[in-house]
């Protein structure tokens, strides 16, 4: 390493599962543009060590890299991070292996210890990354090893800062995709800024660790031609938009819309309190739907007060002030509305367990969404550093002990260790609350979903997005076999982003993906979309379906009622 040896192809993945962080794509591009040629791999839908193994020959095969970058950003990636290193070293153990991210950075020191790492960077990896790839032997925020094999980091020293980040934008998206449908994976995030000034008691990313791993000590919005240039370059490639900062305004944002059409896109935007009426006008004129969650620490005023006034919290909206932001947005009927928070925080209590309940009903009753969840256990958290200090108890802290708990877990167990109260009692009646509004918010949000269809139901194919591709092209050449690279596939994204992938000329005997519908399945698909080309009956939509599918009427219901789920069908 570090021999002036230039490192390219480099193949950037992520550590979990389903969507890598956009953070992969701003670095790929970064690279492209200082002349090193790099991939993506953006969506992983592998579950076993297996898939992982057969998935990771084929990526290695195709673009030959150099170096393999995996984005460590959540903690709870730790056991699936460490298994693509190990497989990537035991295919090729030439390759280098590169790890980053906020729980990189923060388990730097345990991460070293493993030899199928090679380096690890700690916060932005822009300038790191691509020196390490043009053979710099001293690269800037590298931690790697001494001859004795000892872990050495260097210095922190590049941080990126409102005044050095022009150069960090996205472009090169139609080089860096290694497949059509990696990249209609890209669920459409901007990052308008970057880092936390806050420090929640709850959150492993607060503004200590930010300082600690990243060497950044307040956060900072983006120049704002950098975000323009973000929008032009994904704008004609994704179909909504995703953001995620406290300091944007409308000001700020209308300047990066600027000769942008978004009229037909959506957007969701996470915010951290409740916004200015001027952002929230903004966005509504702005997009076709917009979706805000707004994040207001718990459902107890009483308790987010107390944490606030403890500093223990980021500034969050009062119940009045809360209230008073949906009723202000109600004016917009392209708008939707999701509060989320936290249960079982510090600071619990009958009283403020009870006025949790109150909240989410008058929320609901507002036809607003509720995003609720227990306390989880996060690295370098406060809550999980000293659980004591509150009274409570986590079921992991240290690095091993976070490994142990993902590395336990069974394919498809999504869970992640919790923080709970130590007094029994208290502890019951926090779970029992908990239930009783998760049991509230999933049955408003099945009804806000839920389409009754009858006989006499109008229905209409409103898929806005239908295109043809070969499988070579939707897959991946690396994915689908030469045999099978030049048949048709048929791919449909329902309202909700949903897509449906439909290849009837292959024969799951012959080739078989996970991610298709293939053989007679795709073409009764097909023929029952076609058939809602224009509003029509489900009474004669079945009669047809009779005919052109042989289907019997039950089953050709089933057809109609899977598509009606998925919103691919609506009422005409």
């Amino acid at each position: 390493m570090g021999s002036g040896r230039v490192l390219s192809p480099v193949l950037l993945v992520g550590a979990g599962t389903g969507e890598a962080t956009c953070g992969i794509l701003y670095l790929a591009s970064y690279l492209r543009r200082g002349g090193i040629e790099a991939f993506v791999r953006l969506y992983d839908g592998d579950e076993t060590e297996a898939e992982v193994a057969r998935t990771f020959e084929a990526l290695i095969a195709r673009v030959r890299p150099k170096l393999v970058g995996i984005s460590f950003k959540w903690f709870h990636h730790v056991d699936r991070a460490l298994l693509i290193a190990r497989t990537v070293k035991r295919i090729d153990p030439e390759i280098q292996v590169v790890v980053g991210g906020n729980s990189a950075s923060y388990w730097w020191r345990e991460l070293s210890a493993y030899d199928c790492i090679d380096r690890i960077i700690l916060g932005d990896g822009e300038r790191p990354l691509l020196a390490v790839c043009q053979g710099d032997a001293s690269p800037p925020n590298c931690v790697t090893r001494a001859p004795d094999g000892q872990p050495r980091r260097l210095p922190l020293g590049y941080v990126q800062g409102a005044t050095n980040s022009e150069d960090v934008h996205y472009s090169h998206f139609h080089e860096m995709f290694l497949s059509q449908m990696d990249l209609h994976s890209f669920s459409g995030w901007v990052a308008p800024g970057k880092g936390c000034g806050e420090n929640c008691l709850y959150c492993g990313g607060a503004r200590g660790n930010q300082k600690a791993g990243f060497g950044r000590a307040k956060p900072f919005l983006r120049a704002e031609e950098s975000v323009r240039k973000d929008h032009a370059e994904i704008a004609s490639r994704t179909w909504q938009l995703r953001y995620d900062f406290s300091g944007s305004t409308a000001e700020f944002l209308g300047g990066t819309w600027a000769g942008v059409d978004l009229s037909r896109h959506c957007c969701t935007y996470f915010l951290w309190g409740v916004p200015r009426v001027e952002l929230v006008d903004a966005l509504a004129a702005t997009f076709q739907r917009v979706y805000m969650v707004v994040d207001i620490g718990c459902f107890s005023e009483q308790q987010r007060l107390e944490q606030m006034r403890r500093g223990l919290l980021k500034p969050c909206a009062t119940d009045a002030e809360l209230l008073a932001l949906i009723e202000a947005s109600r004016r917009h009927a392209n708008l939707g509305i999701e509060i989320s928070g936290i249960g079982g925080l510090p600071f619990a209590s009958r009283d403020t367990l009870a006025e949790e309940l109150r909240l989410v009903e008058r929320i609901i009753g507002m036809d607003c969404v509720v995003g609720y969840q227990r306390l989880e256990a996060q690295p370098g958290a406060l809550v999980t550093e000293h659980p004591a200090r509150f009274d409570m108890e986590t079921e992991a802290r240290t690095f091993t002990e976070f490994l142990d708990y993902f590395e336990r877990r069974e394919p498809g167990n999504h869970s992640v260790p919790m923080i709970r109260f130590r007094d029994a009692g208290l502890e019951a009646a926090v779970q029992r609350t908990s239930d009783r509004v998760d049991a509230m918010a999933w049955k408003h949000r099945d009804a806000k979903r839920q389409v009754t269809v009858n006989d006499g139901t109008r229905l209409r194919n409103t898929a806005p997005w239908t295109q043809r591709f070969t499988l070579g092209e939707w897959l991946g050449n690396h994915r689908a076999t030469a045999k099978v690279a030049q048949e048709p596939v048929t791919v449909l994204r329902s309202v909700d982003g949903i897509t449906l992938s439909c290849a009837p000329s292959v024969s799951p005997r012959k080739f078989s993906d996970p991610s298709l519908v293939q053989g007679e399945d795709g073409t009764i698909l097909l023929k029952a979309l076609g058939t809602f080309e224009r509003p029509t009956t489900v009474s004669s939509a079945v009669a047809q379906l009779g005919k052109k599918a042989r289907l019997d009427p039950h089953s050709a219901r089933e057809v109609i009622d899977h598509l009606v789920d998925g919103r691919f069908l609506q009422p005409a």
